[in-house]
């Protein structure tokens, strides 16, 4: 199980109260929310592995330099010039990662990051790794982008509309969800756009004709290769096609998630017990989380059984 942590505790920290709080009065309804989710995705899906990926850098600078726009809605400026360099995390959540980070160590969790690289680029790297070696892995994410990675050996559970709604997405449900093959929800999301990470996409041309566009021509450097020969496209799409070559010939490097991240062989079972369970006690006693500090305990005690 591969875990887009920065997806799960942001919406832990909105699906939980913020009046969830430590005795000093600290909210810590990430943490909380967070730590229940991994349970509860350990408990539902009895992986034997699992790897939190995590944000080194959740906008890099080879993605920015491609794509000017690329997340640029997100940040804040902190310095006195122009330079986005922050993101905008809320005040009450900033505080809770290093906890919940601490609770993944004390449990005994893996976690990873890379510099210079978004945790997609981690998950992508480790499922094509896993994957390929025939091991099935579970990519769970609130990000679309990520069901580009569905392959017969990988399924991305997809919690965009909260963990008791997850869907996955395997190659048959890409397509009949969006009428695509698989390996292919990032050429769709090129040419439809998407706004939430600064996407423009292509001008005219929507989900429904990105769609059509990608079934039939495949990855976008085919499709723009069919549009200047203006071979069997129609007149209107090849068009708006051909207006955005510029745009084109840098999004693919900026939406597909690498698969050559430096990430070393990682250790990464789950323990049938915490591997530092004085630490996750006391981090439940500071925290007042001790319920779900133990029903992480249990929940490794139950797959280890």
């Amino acid at each position: 199980m591969l875990l887009d942590s920065a997806s799960l505790y942001f919406r832990a920290f909105y699906g939980v109260p913020d009046t969830v709080t430590a005795p000093d009065g600290m909210p810590v309804n990430a943490v909380r929310g967070f730590t229940d989710m991994v349970s509860t995705l350990i408990t539902r899906y009895q992986p034997t592995d699992f790897v939190a990926c995590l944000d080194y850098d959740w906008r890099p600078a080879f993605r920015v330099a491609l794509l000017p726009s690329y997340k640029a809605h997100r940040v804040e400026y902190t310095t006195a010039g122009d330079t986005p360099d922050v993101e905008t995390v809320p005040d009450l959540l900033e505080p809770q990662v290093p906890i919940l980070l601490a609770v993944l160590k004390a449990a005994g969790l893996c976690s990873v990051g890379a510099d210079g690289f978004e945790a997609d680029d981690v998950i992508a790297t480790l499922a094509h790794r896993y994957g390929g070696r025939g091991v099935e892995v579970d990519v769970v994410s609130g990000d679309r982008d990520l069901i580009d990675l569905a392959t017969d050996r990988v399924r991305v559970l997809y919690t965009g509309k909260g963990i008791s709604n997850i869907v996955a997405f395997t190659p048959e449900e890409v397509q009949a969800q969006y009428g695509i093959p698989a390996g292919h929800y990032a050429d769709f999301a090129m040419l439809r756009g998407d706004p939430s990470d600064g996407l423009p996409g292509v001008a005219g041309i929507g989900a429904k004709t990105a769609a059509a566009v990608v079934a039939k021509y495949g990855r976008i450097e085919d499709i723009v290769a069919a549009a200047q020969s203006g071979e069997q496209m129609g007149g209107s799409v090849r068009s708006k096609i051909l207006a955005s070559l510029d745009y084109l010939a840098v999004a693919p490097a900026v939406v597909r998630g690498r698969t050559d991240v430096p990430v070393d062989e990682l250790q990464t079972a789950i323990p049938a017990a915490p591997v530092d369970p004085e630490m996750l006690a006391a981090l439940g006693e500071k925290f007042g989380i001790e319920s779900a500090m133990q029903r992480l305990t249990t929940t490794l005690a139950k797959i280890a059984g």
